[in-house]
Parts: structure tokens; C-alpha cells; sequence
């Protein structure tokens, strides 16, 4: 079976679409479309902006959404997934190339998304950090034993989780983790500490828009970062979609269900391939690539 996975943060890069803009008039249209949904050039930003216009939340993840759904809708025919994933706000482009989402209001999900969890970044100094060459378990009872608020929150591959939190608390575990031998703790350059507690205001103000967003039946399963088993009920993909802020996201796990419900190849979609790395690393005998027109 053919799986397909789109992209979180972090893949974006200077230029990204331009490519599709260029050679597809149903690309174009799509992306003025996004323009006039947002209300600014995303675009432009996109095509032409920095790392640090780039690296900013509120346009980050539109940017990632709109290269990820837009590559999936101009390959036409040859786009036929039997099974769905997404990483973190990947998951929204998932829901989209499916057809559980339009892309109107997959995007105005993304943006509002993307504010909410801005604005929740600013009410506690916090941040992730990559933990690499431990045990899951002993990440988590780490964690659990570290004053303040810090939690393993991306299940990456075997070996490599990211943990969020408080910046006192994620330093402390840092300290911690390499004492327990961990290859490396490193934090990241990111906003805030996304899929811990501290995102509970961002949580609670998306699951009022996904409330009312309009979800259809999905044209093939998804495997959702909070339950990692396939869905196809729309009320069900709400839900896990509403915990997802808070809630880990358990990549290595989605992706061992997939593989033993039948995925054979996956096709990442949207800008870098950190995912095909990831699934090597996960299954070294699955076969993976690159969606291009």
C-alpha cells in the first residue's frame, strides 16, 4: 500500500513553491486564493522572504501547509494515497489531501492554528529540546521527576525524542538525560514549548474552530499523531485533532502502525524530507521518496 506524509515546522525554506507557482496555472490560482483567505502575500514571503520572516509562526505554517496541499493537488491522477500521516501541523495537510478538509478551511484552521499557538508561546518563556540515544521510558520517568513542567512530546524515531516545557525545566532535564547518558540533549530554536501543557490556551481556543469546521468522510484513513491508528470518522479525526497541542506526537508509533496495516512505500509531500529520514530510521526495509510533478 502507498502512504503519504506531510511535513511540520521547521522545513521551510526560501523559495519554497515557487516551483509549482511557475509551472501549474491550478498551482497559481491556488496560491492567490491562500493570499485573499489570509488577507497578505503569503507568497511573496514565501517566494522571497528570509529565514526570519520565514521562521515566524504565523506565517511558518501556512507556508508549510500551502507547499504540502498544493504539490498534492497539481500531481492530479497520479496522487492516489490509501493511507495518510502528518507531523504535528502536517496532520491539517493530511486531513486536506484526503478530502476530510476543503483547503479554505484547512488554511484558515493552519492560520488560526498557528496564532493560537504564538500567542500561548508568549504567556511563558518556554521551549523543546532533542534528546537523542536514550531509551523512551527513561526519557519519560526523567521528565516525570524533573520539578516544574516538561514532557516528552515528539515520538520521533527509536532514539530521538523532543522534549517540551518551561525553560527552567527542560534545562534541568537536559542536565539529567546527559547524565543518563544520553548522546545529546540539545535545545532547539524554536517559539515555545509546543505539544506540552503550556499550550492548553492555544488548545482550547483551535478546538472552538475545529468545532466548527465542516469534517466529510476521508477518501483513505489517516493515522493521527494523538491515537496513531488509522480514522476514518469525522467526528473521531475532530477530536484527536483537538488533543493534538497538548497531546505527543508519536510519529515512530503512527508509522509502525501504518507499516503493519500494509504501507509498503512513503511519499513525503511538502518542502524537505526529514520524514523520509525519519521512516528509515523507524523501518529500514520501507521504501520512501519524494512527490514531485
Amino acid at each position: 500500500m502507498k502512504a503519504y506524509i506531510f511535513p511540520g515546522q521547521g522545513a521551510q525554506f526560501t523559495g519554497m513553491g515557487l516551483d509549482l507557482y511557475e509551472s501549474s496555472q491550478k498551482a497559481k490560482d491556488l496560491f492567490k486564493h491562500a493570499n485573499d483567505v489570509l488577507g497578505f502575500d503569503i507568497t511573496k514571503t514565501m517566494f522571497e522572504g528570509g529565514p526570519e520572516e520565514l521562521k515566524e509562526t504565523r506565517v511558518t505554517q501556512p507556508a508549510i501547509f500551502l507547499h504540502s496541499t498544493i504539490l498534492a493537488e497539481v500531481l492530479g491522477a497520479s496522487f492516489q494515497p490509501e493511507m495518510v500521516a502528518g507531523h504535528s501541523l502536517g496532520e491539517i495537510s493530511a486531513l486536506v489531501a484526503n478530502r476530510t478538509l476543503a483547503f479554505s478551511d484547512g488554511l484558515k484552521l493552519v492560520y488560526k492554528r498557528a496564532l493560537a499557538m504564538q500567542k500561548a508561546c508568549e504567556m511563558t518563556p518556554s521551549t523543546m529540546a532533542a534528546v537523542l540515544g536514550l531509551e523512551d521510558k527513561l526519557v519519560e520517568d526523567i521528565c516525570a521527576n524533573t520539578p516544574g513542567i516538561v514532557v516528552a512530546a515528539n515520538y520521533n524515531c527509536p532514539g530521538q525524542l523532543v522534549i517540551s516545557g518551561d525553560l527552567e525545566a527542560v534545562g534541568t532535564a537536559c542536565k539529567s538525560l546527559k547524565e543518563a547518558g544520553a548522546r545529546r540533549a540539545l535545545l532547539l530554536p524554536v517559539g515555545g514549548a509546543f505539544h506540552s501543557p503550556l499550550m492548553e490556551p492555544a488548545r482550547e481556543e483551535l478546538a472552538l474552530a475545529i468545532e466548527s469546521t465542516k469534517f466529510t468522510e476521508p477518501a483513505c484513513p489517516i493515522y493521527q499523531n494523538v491515537s496513531t491508528v488509522a480514522v476514518t470518522d469525522p467526528s473521531e479525526i475532530k477530536e484527536n485533532l483537538i488533543s493534538q497541542l497538548t497531546a505527543p506526537v508519536k510519529w515512530t508509533q503512527s508509522v509502525q502502525n501504518m507499516i503493519k496495516d500494509g504501507a509498503i512505500s512513503f511519499t513525503e509531500v511538502g518542502p524537505g524530507n526529514v520524514l523520509q529520514g525519519l521512516v528509515k530510521k523507524i523501518n529500514r526495509e520501507s521504501e520512501t521518496e519524494k512527490a514531485a510533478l
